[in-house]
């Protein structure tokens, strides 16, 4: 049976998925809106998979919270979870999910990636106000696409492993859809104009040198080229035919060590009145991370045991250090 965590991720790469099939499609007439609305849908699907796998898969970390009015007219001093018209539970936003890994978890995710995915809210916002033939947009929010694609799956990448590496994320160049000798001149409207004053804005605030692997917007050339190919078909070689073979996915892997060494610190420190990073924090922990239970190395190279390996952490591993602090 697939954990939350697991359908959640699923749903959101399948979202993706679905924002770039419609968007390379050769006749789509709400291509850009459609777009922007299915991706943003994928980024927040993909922040609540994390938040549940770094919560033990607890439904309740994705409740929206808030402190009732009493008859007596006073807010109850316990929080219940907000509901919505049918009285089921309100889910958080996708930017309160953001604030979450981040800051109570202690997960790095790059400036890039959240102005990315505001940028593309803004115009998933306001897309009703959209002019569709307007070159000038259209070409912004496949930047924006672009950027927000390579990000996604770099995220997925460094949270998950490689388990994105049979698809290609990508969109297709705007020219195929479009003559760009063609275009007609065309005013926008102010709403228009607006949003994408709005994303030049953020686009000063970042160098055109910049080499991370995150970015706000990518701008797409193209040329054509004859090339050779020489593509051969994979094979797997086995000395012993008569083994049982058992894959574990990078999948299998994230989902029992969600945490990396960030989020165990931070949530140490949340656990802890007492709790320092200091080296006797360092040493217990080491001594912890020799039990296969409690932690996995995950090397760069898939398979390999050489080089400095990336530590990953199983939730249970909070227990351990009850002997060493203080509880808050």
């Amino acid at each position: 049976m697939k954990s939350r965590s697991r359908s959640m991720l699923e749903k959101s790469i399948s979202a993706m998925l679905s924002a770039m099939e419609i968007y390379n499609k050769p006749d789509f007439k709400y291509r850009e809106e459609s777009f922007s609305v299915l991706c943003i849908n994928a980024w927040e699907l993909l922040f609540k998979a994390k938040i549940l796998s770094l919560s033990s898969n607890k439904i309740a970390s994705l409740y929206a919270m808030e402190y009732r009015t009493l008859k007596s007219g006073e807010k109850s001093k316990l929080s219940r979870p907000k509901t919505n018209r049918s009285g089921n539970p309100m889910s958080i936003s996708m930017f309160e999910a953001f604030r979450i890994i981040t800051e109570e978890f202690g997960s790095k995710i790059e400036k890039a990636v959240i102005d990315n995915i505001t940028a593309l809210s803004e115009i998933r916002d306001n897309s009703i106000h959209f002019i569709n033939d307007d070159l000038l947009l259209s070409l912004k929010i496949q930047e924006l696409g672009s950027a927000s694609l390579q990000n996604y799956a770099n995220i997925v990448k460094s949270w998950h492993g490689d388990i994105l590496s049979r698809y290609n994320f990508y969109l297709m160049p705007i020219s195929f859809f479009r003559g760009f000798d063609e275009a007609p001149g065309i005013m926008l409207n102010p709403k228009e104009k607006k949003v994408l004053d709005y994303i030049g804005k953020i686009e000063k605030t970042y160098d055109d040198d910049d080499i991370s692997s995150y970015n706000l917007t990518l701008r797409v050339d193209i040329k054509f080229q004859k090339v050779k190919s020489d593509s051969g078909l994979p094979i797997q070689y086995s000395t012993d035919s008569t083994a049982t073979k058992i894959i574990i996915t990078e999948l299998d892997i994230s989902e029992k060590y969600p945490w990396d060494y960030q989020n165990l610190t931070t949530r140490l420190a949340r656990r802890f009145k007492n709790f320092k990073q200091n080296n006797n924090y360092h040493s217990i922990r080491k001594v912890l991370e020799t039990d296969e239970k409690l932690a996995h190395k995950r090397y760069l190279t898939p398979g390999s045991t050489t080089g400095i390996p990336k530590i990953f952490y199983n939730p249970n591993i909070l227990k351990e250090f009850d002997s060493h602090y203080e509880k808050s």
